[in-house]
């Protein structure tokens, strides 16, 4: 029987321990202890569930319910606290566990000082609140888990029911010390993990020894590639072009020696895969685009600067994953967003699209909203409007219609393609997309498909007018020089697009990585001088620094108008500094926000602007970084409003007037 507290001291030790291989050694000396006291028991698993942050496995679909409005209420019930102490409390660490803790010790904390609770308790407790039907049940529960918890357990509670541990530990720490703990290759803990998406089944595989029977299942998240950004074409070219070729040597077990897997390395195997590549070819008229092919086989090599890359448009719209397919579970599918989310019920009619598809599949593209009339994406101002949306109402699908755009493909049939060069993936996303794409289809509304299924919709002779393809392929084409990638941007600029990708031929597709692999060319648009107009404190190691800044333009009377709010960008000492400035010059102090007197300048980029009702100023900065602080610059010569529409009306991707907010 294994005790919370265990887990919650552990935690607070990490939490101080800045040593990567002493806070592994730490957990893998836990897991191990637990593993030899009770080896039969998932003990040693949900504790190492539980240290990820993770109140269930990625590959189980329950929630908690539990949102901060809810904890905090259940906080203040048990400590016996008002909301003037818990904000307090709250503003000092920037943290719920945290000021749950400092209530719970202060003079008249109610904490018990024995600990009770087990982890099956825990367990127990998160099980029933995922199955409560009340807010009223869920309340409950978790003020019966804070009541018997110590203060230090209170803290780890609440940080493992948010999701956010906040000990400087990630899950591939975990699987790291998983592996010292079982004497098993990393390599093999996170392959078990990336299959079945659950640490309690890897901690009992990597101890029995059975990591290699770990097979791989649907509806469950994998790790999205990255993009690492370049501002230039030759800059791209740089990462691209090949060193100049050598002659072969006899053996090639030393290059693969040197990748030999270790503790700290990703499972993926990046020796070259060219041979690979050439012996599994398909047949001639497979790909959709012949230089694809050619370069796939050998038969196209690299231009004469060297770059083997292939290059695709870079939409604006939501990263997402499709997981469908499954013959266990037919017409299931789930989307899932570049931060894990199932975001399925957000885009009903790509769900109902995708749900014909009958071989399992894992795709990596973009949702992007579509003009079906111009055939081509609409732009992210207007696609914004539905995202998060629990509820999508048909005139909403109408209105901005959800495709997908599928440019890569993870998982089909039974094999995983991770490993396999992109080049061999790119091949077999265009045999499902030619074997699958025209049953991919769906109203533009979901009561023009009731009333079509009445008619017959999905008979042999049903109307289909009003069904549209949600599944697309992003074009790709070979690039060859930068004068190419500079044409190429400028023509995805044309097509309202965000500007360019470029993805080595021959690079896997590593889950969770930014590398030099891929690379995106997205040029900034001009840059605003613009002024604070107010602060507010940031959160974890920012808790108790006025971090996050709201800025203004000028209007046509001069008057200062909000344009957006800034959060990166500046040092930690510049950070520092401006709470001390922004505290002795505020205005008002709403607790959570300060209007401050409106004298320091900054100057922000953004990826582009759109037309929004949120602020005085009828515009909203999408993405903005701060540059610089603008000490030479006084508040008289920030940028006005009628500079910030002159940059709204260059941009060829701003939507039409009869679309915007």
């Amino acid at each position: 029987m294994a005790f919370f507290v265990a887990l919650a001291t552990l935690a607070e030790k990490l939490s101080q321990e800045g040593s990567r291989l002493k806070k592994r050694a730490a957990i893998a000396e836990a897991i191990a202890s637990l593993h030899a006291a009770a080896p039969e028991s998932s003990d040693a698993g949900r504790f190492a569930l539980y240290l990820a942050g993770q109140p269930f496995a990625e590959n189980d679909a329950r929630k908690l319910n539990a949102g901060g409005a809810l904890l905090s209420r259940a906080v203040l019930t048990v400590a016996g606290a008002d909301n003037a102490q818990l904000t307090a409390a709250y503003r000092r660490h920037g943290d719920l566990g945290a000021a749950a803790h400092d209530l719970l010790v202060a003079p008249h904390g109610k904490a018990p000082s024995t600990a009770t609770l087990t982890l099956d308790d825990v367990a127990d407790a998160f099980a029933a609140m995922a199955v409560a039907r009340t807010t009223a049940a869920r309340s409950s529960l978790v003020e019966g888990l804070l009541t018997r918890a110590t203060a230090v357990e209170a803290k780890y509670l609440l940080k493992l029911m948010l999701g956010d541990m906040r000990i400087g530990v990630k899950q591939s720490l975990i699987e790291e010390a998983i592996a010292v703990a079982s004497g098993t290759e990393v390599a093999a803990v996170r392959h078990g993990v990336m299959l079945e998406a659950d640490l309690v089944c890897a901690v009992g595989r990597a101890f029995a020894g059975t990591l290699a029977a770990a097979r791989m299942t649907l509806f469950h998240p994998l790790g999205f590639m990255l993009a690492s950004p370049v501002e230039t074409p030759e800059a791209a070219v740089e990462r691209f072009t090949e060193a100049p070729a050598k002659e072969k040597p006899a053996k090639v077990a030393k290059p693969k020696k040197a990748r030999k897997k270790r503790v700290g390395e990703d499972f993926v195997d990046l020796a070259p895969v060219q041979e690979v590549v050439a012996r599994d070819a398909p047949e001639e008229g497979l790909a959709e685009d012949a230089q694809i092919e050619a370069l796939a086989s050998g038969e196209l090599s690299a231009g004469s600067s060297g770059v083997l890359a292939f290059l695709e448009d870079k939409y604006d719209g939501m990263r997402a994953q499709v997981h469908c397919g499954d013959p266990s579970q037919p017409g299931r599918v789930a989307i899932y967003s570049r931060n894990r989310e199932d975001i399925t019920q957000s885009f009903p009619e790509l769900a109902e699209a995708f749900a014909q598809v009958e071989e399992p599949m894992i795709l990596d593209g973009e949702i992007l909203g579509w003009d079906f009339g111009k055939s081509q994406a609409l732009p992210f101002a207007v696609m914004g409007q539905r995202i998060g949306r629990k509820v999508v109402s048909d005139e909403v699908r109408r209105q901005i219609p959800a495709v997908f755009m599928a440019f890569d493909l993870l998982f089909v049939g039974d094999e995983l393609l991770l490993p396999l060069p992109l080049t061999r993936r790119r091949m077999l996303l265009e045999e499902v997309v030619a074997r699958w794409s025209e049953h991919a289809r769906s109203a533009l509304a979901a009561d023009s498909t009731r009333k079509a299924d009445q008619a017959g919709l999905f008979s042999e002779t049903a109307p289909v007018a009003e069904q549209k393809t949600r599944w697309m392929l992003s074009p790709s084409q070979p690039v060859t020089d930068a004068a190419a990638i500079d044409q190429a941007y400028r023509d995805a600029r044309a097509r309202a697009n965000e500007g360019v990708m470029l993805k080595r031929a021959d690079s896997a597709y590593l889950p969770g990585r930014r590398g030099l692999a891929w690379v995106k060319l997205k040029r900034e648009l001009a840059t605003l001088d613009v002024v604070i107009t107010g602060a507010e404190f940031g959160h974890g190691k920012r808790a108790g620094l006025l971090s996050d800044y709201t800025f203004a333009v000028r209007g046509q009377a001069g008057q200062l108008l909000n344009v957006g709010k800034a959060y990166s960008g500046l040092t930690d000492a510049e950070i520092l500094e401006m709470t001390a400035w922004l505290k002795a010059h505020t205005l008002e102090d709403r607790g959570y926000f300060r209007t401050v007197e409106p004298q320091i300048v900054l100057e922000v980029a953004f990826n582009n602007i759109m037309r929004s009702s949120r602020h005085a100023s009828g515009f909203a900065l999408r993405f903005p970084r701060i540059l610089h602080i603008r000490r030479d610059k006084p508040v008289s010569e920030i940028d006005t409003l009628e500079q910030v529409e002159a940059v709204y009306q260059t941009q060829p991707d701003r939507p039409d007037e009869s679309l915007e907010e």
